[in-house]
């Protein structure tokens, strides 16, 4: 599930925004734009400092058939985010003496595979072994039919473990799926009813809740992707195959509000925390590290039909930032990376969105080894099914998106290659140009 202080509203294209009277924010809302005009993007952001939603966007449409403009209250199926709310209640029932990180699954499901070898600890940090079961080649066939807790488990037991526990750890919905049945044989509620009385409503989330049939009505959105040009809408996934560890939906502003409050210890006591945030072999309990140069954020990501999301918390600052994009055309890491380096007022141009088809014959021509005499470096260049790639000296392969004829850029690194001719290009990068030349 891979301020006080005066506010400007304005209307542009697409979005409904407000934000502070900062230049950082009027970058931030002109880059989100950049994507979204260029059918790269549609979704939603918030950014909150201490107790102080800064900015608030909506981009795009929560229902494109019907006209529907998103807006900051559109509320979005936030994936595997969910698994922080279910981390943070297993915490909570940890504090309640109700459960230990020692526990062992065979104390609630003994017919798991290795059940008696697998910790709480180990299912909230992705170290049991058990198989992902949305890794199964037939999963995509049931997403849209309702699943009991019996078929789920059922499900999880037939496959067999992807290695021993502890051994390492693995990405795994199948722990989270198993923690959500654990919180309600513990309290004997549902899933559902415990997210909203430990967390939504003493946190007072307006826009949180367990997500069923979309309903625009309700300021619920939809999800699409992009094909031939247009957005296409993606089909839905029952909430009983996401549960626990991906059924949540929720705005980017209730997602900030959220974090904010788990950082204060107003859902779990710090000590709680501190083990959740505590990493073991990359994985916390139920949380991320996410580096954004020297800063370090605590979060998670989230992805379910074609919707995708992030949030993140950098406790130094107390700053939450969450985007959630409901129409999937742009990696959504590249996206925060540009809208962190707006906020931090980092140089970052906006991202090259054209594209152009360029035949087979003018890729090739471009094929081979060029060298400069600006920098210590070679390029190399191959066509393959996926286009023309390029190589650079002691680094990974990366495709090139053709622009023009004659030009391709590598947007996560602002690359941008313009070639003269079939034996001399340029290379732009970071304000600098270096001349290259076939060897």
């Amino acid at each position: 599930m891979k301020k006080t202080a005066l506010f400007l509203f304005f209307i542009v294209a697409g979005a409904q925004c407000f934000a502070q009277t900062e230049p950082k924010f009027e970058k931030i809302d002109g880059l989100l734009n950049h994507f979204y005009s260029n059918d790269r993007f549609m979704g939603s952001v918030s950014i909150r400092e201490k107790n102080d939603v800064v900015f608030e966007s909506a981009y795009g449409y929560a229902d494109v058939a019907n006209g529907i403009k998103a807006t900051t209250h559109t509320k979005y199926k936030i994936g595997s985010i969910t698994k922080m709310f279910t981390a943070a209640i297993v915490f909570q029932l940890i504090e309640d003496k109700k459960l230990t990180l020692d526990t062992k699954l065979s104390q609630f499901y003994p017919d798991v595979k290795n059940a008696d070898s697998i910790s709480i600890g180990q299912l909230l940090n992705h170290k049991s072994g058990i198989y992902n079961y949305t890794d199964a080649p037939e999963f995509m066939e049931y997403t849209s039919s309702p699943q009991t807790k019996t078929e789920l488990l059922k499900r999880i037991m037939s496959y067999e473990p992807a290695f021993k526990p502890g051994e390492k750890a693995e990405y795994s919905n199948s722990n989270y799926i198993l923690l959500g049945f654990i919180i309600e044989d513990i309290t004997k509620k549902t899933y559902k009813a415990n997210v909203n009385d430990r967390i939504v409503n003493p946190l007072k989330l307006k826009d949180t809740y367990y997500f069923s049939k979309t309903n625009p009505k309700r300021n619920e959105a939809y999800s699409y992707h992009f094909e031939d040009g247009k957005w296409i809408q993606s089909d839905e996934w029952d909430s009983s195959i996401a549960y626990a560890a991906g059924a949540l939906l929720s705005t980017p502003n209730d997602l900030t509000k959220f974090i904010k409050a788990l950082f204060d210890g107003k859902i779990i006591k710090p000590e709680s925390l501190e083990q959740m945030k505590k990493t073991d072999m990359g994985y916390g309990k139920g949380i991320f590290i996410f580096p954004f140069g020297e800063r370090h954020f605590y979060g998670h990501n989230g992805g379910i039909e074609s919707f995708s999301s992030v949030l993140g918390y950098y406790p130094k600052e107390e700053m939450a930032i969450s985007i959630i994009q409901n129409g999937n055309n742009y990696d959504l890491n590249e996206i925060m990376v540009g809208v962190l380096s707006c906020y931090y007022k980092i140089p970052y141009p906006l991202p090259n969105l054209k594209t152009a088809t360029v035949s087979t014959d003018i890729l090739k021509g471009y094929t081979g080894v060029f060298a400069s005499k600006d920098i210590p470096l070679k390029m190399t260049f191959t066509y393959t099914e996926e286009g023309l790639m390029a190589q650079a000296t002691g680094q990974s392969e990366f495709p090139l998106t053709p622009v023009a004829d004659n030009e391709f850029v590598f947007n996560p690194a602002s690359i941008n290659i313009v070639f003269k001719d079939k034996n001399n290009f340029v290379l732009k990068q970071g304000g600098m140009e270096f001349n290259f030349t076939r060897e």
